[in-house]
């Protein structure tokens, strides 16, 4: 059996601590690896190593750095079927699906081949009487990013690109129940020409993560994942010291307004919820339809398509979705349906028992679809993070808006409507921090910045896009006066500009 160990100082080593963790093939439910689980010395022996090479690294032109990032790009697209594959097999999620995921993670390396553009500072000549101005940014040092399995390629991609670009050193704490491909890309971060000890992928579980935060030449922190573990994160890094952004959570919503085109807004539901087995942030999870008739309409056509949803293999190509991730989580899932039937909501499509012929022993799960959910339900307030959709009815617009509003989470939210004032008002004013207008899953593009508000997110600045610039780099601002035709004598006033 394939035994996955560390990548510290450029090349994968051997775990020491004696502790290893499963890594299942979901789509049979098999356990098809060993992953280390890296101890607070192994995570000290990489940050030992990222900060040894960081200064270098940190000295090199920016032009050098996004050489770089670009000769990455060519060979992840050269290896693309097969970490797509391997991402697939430990994941879950179809290949498709699977290559969507590394895709959007090389998006966000595209954005950091700007780097010489994107780390320029400002310049002000003649600010005062022979006073120039002006600032410069520069890396921060060692950094860190803790990343969820169910974007084993993107969120990696999302943290470390920019960070390596701004010049920092880079700690990868992968989840370990997908660790493969974040392996990979270090391995081609090298191929690529980065110098050993820049990108270091420790993979482990809490007592990483504890060491990670603990670490006093780790000057940065960034997590995805759930929002208590969020809050946890970035109150103990916090108190450290350290820079820290984490995101958290989510129940997205999708307003379904009377005048909006129903069989769009039904393939909008369809994939955005049902997609990789719900198991992303940014799932649509909640539908909300406005007025009787169109929730009367909404579910009348959307339970067809629940039940003729197909579930299969990741290697399937006709697959909808894929097994989820583990048995644990899958059990998870079937227990919040279970509840959701105990609390009263009415379970129209129902996908607990469905069974793949030939794989009976994956970790697969039917659509199911619930109506009449209420605001006071644990269906509606917490994550499932799997293939289930509620449907909430409002009355009214009003109704509408105030219930993604109101909620805990706040990282995404859509609304389907031909009425442009509509859309408007409900943009502006709805409490969330990404909205779609007609656009179920409104991930930005990698040159805008990705975060939610509420309890999806902690931290004042986002993931990709220019935040990830200024996450990753500390300003110094320089006041300038040369000599000549400079005043003597001591001055013990504020200097001003007068």
């Amino acid at each position: 059996m394939r035994t996955i160990g560390h990548f510290i100082g450029g090349r994968e080593v051997e775990g020491q601590s004696g502790r290893f963790g499963d890594v299942f093939t979901p789509m049979t439910g098999e356990v098809g690896a060993k992953v280390a689980l890296a101890s607070a010395a192994e995570v000290r022996a990489a940050v030992e190593n990222a900060k040894a090479a960081q200064p270098a690294w940190g000295a090199t032109n920016p032009q050098r750095r996004a050489r770089v990032m670009m000769k990455f790009l060519e060979l992840v697209q050269r290896d693309y079927d097969s970490l797509a594959e391997l991402l697939a097999q430990e994941h879950g999620k179809t290949i498709p699906d699977a290559k969507g995921d590394i895709q959007r993670g090389l998006e966000v390396v595209e954005f950091a081949c700007g780097v010489p553009h994107l780390m320029k500072g400002e310049y002000t000549e003649g600010a005062g009487t022979n006073i120039d101005v002006y600032s410069m940014r520069q890396p921060l040092g060692v950094v860190a990013g803790i990343t969820p399995f169910n974007f084993p390629a993107m969120i990696p991609m999302w943290k470390f690109a920019p960070a390596i670009a701004c010049g920092n050193a880079f700690i990868l704490k992968p989840s370990e129940r997908d660790p493969g491909v974040p392996m990979r890309l270090a391995e081609l971060m090298i191929e690529a020409g980065l110098p050993a000890g820049i990108l270091n992928v420790v993979n482990g579980d809490k007592e990483a993560v504890d060491a990670i935060l603990d670490d006093p030449d780790i000057m940065a922190v960034g997590f995805v994942g759930s929002s208590s573990i969020a809050q946890y994160i970035y109150s103990r890094g916090s108190a450290n010291g350290k820079r820290v952004q984490c995101f958290g959570g989510a129940k997205n919503h999708m307003i379904i307004m009377p005048d909006a085109d129903m069989d769009q807004a039904v393939d909008a539901l369809i994939g955005a919820g049902y997609g990789s087995a719900g198991e992303r942030c940014m799932a649509i999870s909640v539908a909300v339809p406005v007025g009787q008739a169109t929730a009367d309409r909404l579910v009348e056509k959307l339970i067809p398509r629940v039940e003729s949803l197909k579930i299969g293999p990741s290697t399937d190509p006709s697959a909808d979705y894929g097994p989820l991730v583990t048995r644990a989580h899958l059990d998870k899932v079937k227990a919040y349906v279970e509840l959701g039937v105990a609390e009263g909501a009415k379970l129209v499509v129902d996908g607990r028992n469905f069974t793949l012929q030939g794989y009976e022993n994956g970790f697969y799960m039917g659509g199911c679809l619930f109506d009449h959910v209420t605001p006071d339900m644990r269906i509606y307030k917490e994550e499932i993070f799997g293939p289930v959709l509620s449907i909430v009815r409002a009355h009214n617009y009003e109704e509408a808006l105030k219930l993604p509003s109101e909620h805990e989470y706040g990282n995404g939210v859509a609304i389907f409507t031909r009425d442009g004032d509509a859309a408007r008002d409900f943009a502006a004013k709805v409490n969330v921090g990404m909205v779609g207008v007609n656009v179920p899953i409104p991930v930005p593009i990698a040159y805008y910045t990705f975060g939610g508000w509420k309890r999806s997110g902690f931290g004042d600045l986002n993931q990709h896009g220019p935040d990830s610039i200024r996450f990753y780099t500390k300003t110094k601002t320089v006041t300038s006066r040369w000599p000549s035709g400079v005043k003597e004598g001591a001055e013990f006033v504020i200097p001003t500009m007068n």
